[in-house]
């Protein structure tokens, strides 16, 4: 199966997962399923739990085993982005093509409806610890670690305490350094998550594979905040869903503007060939699972190249 066919199906997957796990109910409540599932069920690469399916494949696990963390890492970042849409934060009436959850169902609706995704995100990583202890009664123990490494990552050490940043420091020039760290916690832990999760489920944490492939997201992360950077000041408004110039006119310290242009595009590809080298590392040890190892390299190129 060629790359960009198993990353539909990989996409496809997780939108019935998606679907199966947060259906419609006609309840007194109905309304805030309504805007849950129109800001979840929007579409999207789906990368993060693409993440954690090829993850989970190079360590001999299937998607199913970690279905329910990875669209729980989904519903977690959805969150997000509802939030991060709001008026007391960026202020975007548009994402992904459509208007923002708070321009389609109210400001409060749009509160509740990410309040609502990452309570449901923690009942879901709970059906996925409960499966895991059932399946291995002798490592019950890894269903809790899951649980607290994605509460980390979404909480205050993780993609709160990058948007707290992120808040603080508008109108301000951050430093490298600082600015480095927002976009570590911000974009790069929930991209980091969806490897770690796999890696333990798979009993690798602190391992040479463990830690490489924890390495390889943790490159993939903050390429992919410089790529967003790149594509606000070169990208089309169109395929993006969203207006470009933003960075620029909120006066927003990115890679771009410390960096240049040019020099932002320069650390993307060092950054790239960084994942692409433990890609071929990975190769060399699981010659087995060549496959899934090709597949994490073309996941990097691919999101070296993408145009939105």
């Amino acid at each position: 199966m060629d790359f960009k066919t198993k990353l539909k199906n990989y996409a496809t997957y997780t939108d019935m997962k998606l679907d199966f796990y947060l259906p419609a109910l006609e309840n007194d409540q109905k309304s805030i399923y309504e805007a849950m599932r129109y800001s979840l069920l929007c579409g999207g690469k789906r990368i993060r739990p693409v993440l954690a399916y090829s993850s989970a494949e190079l360590l001999g696990l299937s998607k199913d085993d970690v279905a329910p963390f990875a669209c729980a890492i989904e519903m977690i970042h959805t969150y997000s982005l509802i939030h991060d849409d709001l008026p007391a934060m960026d202020d975007d009436d548009y994402r992904r093509g459509r208007p923002s959850c708070h321009k389609q169902f109210g400001e409060a609706q749009a509160i509740l409806a990410g309040d609502a995704l990452l309570t449901k995100a923690f009942e879901l990583s709970g059906i996925g610890a409960i499966e895991l202890a059932n399946k291995m009664p002798e490592q019950a123990a890894r269903g809790a670690a899951i649980i607290r490494a994605l509460a980390i990552a979404a909480g205050s050490e993780g993609m709160v305490g990058g948007q707290v940043i992120d808040l603080e420091g508008e109108e301000k020039e951050l430093s490298a350094e600082t600015h480095e760290t927002l976009c570590a916690l911000k974009t790069g832990a929930l991209l980091t998550i969806p490897v770690a999760i796999s890696v333990i489920y798979a009993g690798m944490l602190h391992t040479p594979v463990g830690d490489m492939l924890i390495r390889y997201a943790q490159a993939l992360g903050l390429a992919f905040q410089i790529k967003d950077d790149i594509l606000d000041v070169e990208g089309d408004a169109a395929l993006l869903g969203k207006a470009t110039g933003m960075d620029e006119k909120c006066n927003k310290t990115t890679f771009v503007s410390l960096y240049g242009l040019d020099g932002a595009k320069a650390r993307l590809k060092k950054l790239t060939d960084e994942a692409l080298g433990i890609c071929a590392d990975l190769t060399e040890i699981f010659p087995e699972r060549k496959d899934a190892c090709s597949f994490l390299r073309e996941l990097a190129i691919f999101l070296l190249e993408r145009n939105h």
